[in-house]
């Protein structure tokens, strides 16, 4: 952000040499700091993201991601598993199992579906779905200009005790805005603030992205941090293959369960 520099103003010929003297050091002092930064374009934002991740050709090269981790949600004393397939250009599946109870979401390309204990099996709709597929895109770093067309800069906040770009912008039919945090020094994503749509109803959830690492020529967070909606919970990353092998077929919305019909 630009620094508004101080001006001194002498009034009196009785204190007009003290007046230069004051003027003197003022601009030698100011002549030994850096040039005001610029305000940052939002492509200039995006394309230091993009390269601070390893660069536009090492996130093409990648096509499809295996993740596994654990889950922790410290208000209720649960912990459980985490399991996140990922396939170019827009499947994805999650799994988290907890206490035995598997709760699993996809997007096969077309349809966005959910299966817990709790709802049953949910096919998508509306903001809903629309949500999931934008979830799923593989390359979504290089798409966030297509993603929110009317994408600003709103300026810079703290998160933690870094300093951050924060980029501003809704979806098309979105009525809310999502949030964008970017470190202003080294340009990886710090924060996503977006606003959600559940079976629950809806709700604005922060991630918070931590313990970047490189995997494959990429920079990837292998902590997320997420809280509002039902319950606050935390992501931590054990293990991410790159290029493995997965089966359209999985990504799919499972059969309905007929013994559960009555």
């Amino acid at each position: 952000m630009p620094r508004h520099c101080r001006s001194f103003t002498m009034k009196g010929v009785c204190v007009m040499l003290l007046a230069v003297c004051l003027v003197a050091l003022y601009a030698v002092a100011q002549s030994a700091k850096p040039a005001p930064a610029s305000t940052p374009t939002v492509d200039e934002i995006i394309n230091r993201y993009i390269d601070a991740i390893g660069g536009r050709a090492a996130l093409e090269k990648i096509t499809s991601r295996a993740s596994m981790g654990t889950i922790s949600v410290p208000a209720m004393d649960l912990s459980g598993t985490v399991l996140i397939h990922e396939k170019a250009p827009n499947r994805l599946l999650q799994v988290i199992v907890i206490n035995g109870n598997a709760f699993r979401q996809g997007f096969d390309g077309t349809t966005g579906w959910s299966d817990d204990p709790a709802d049953g099996l949910r096919v998508f709709s509306g903001e809903e779905l629309a949500e999931a597929q934008r979830d799923a895109d593989f390359y979504q770093p290089l798409h966030l200009r297509t993603i929110y067309p009317d994408l600003r800069f709103a300026g810079t906040e703290k998160v933690g005790d870094r300093d951050a770009y924060v980029l501003e912008g809704a979806a098309p039919g979105e009525n809310k805005p999502d949030k964008m945090y970017f470190d202003a020094v080294d340009g990886l994503a710090l924060r996503f603030i977006s606003h959600r749509h559940t079976a629950d109803g809806e709700a604005d959830v922060q991630e918070d992205f931590q313990d970047y690492r490189n995997v494959d020529g990429l920079e990837l967070p292998f902590t997320m941090v997420l809280t509002g909606g039902s319950s606050d919970f935390t992501i931590r990353i054990a293990e991410v293959h790159d290029g493995v092998d997965l089966d359209d077929g999985e990504f799919a919305k499972p059969p309905v369960d007929k013994s559960k019909v009555e």
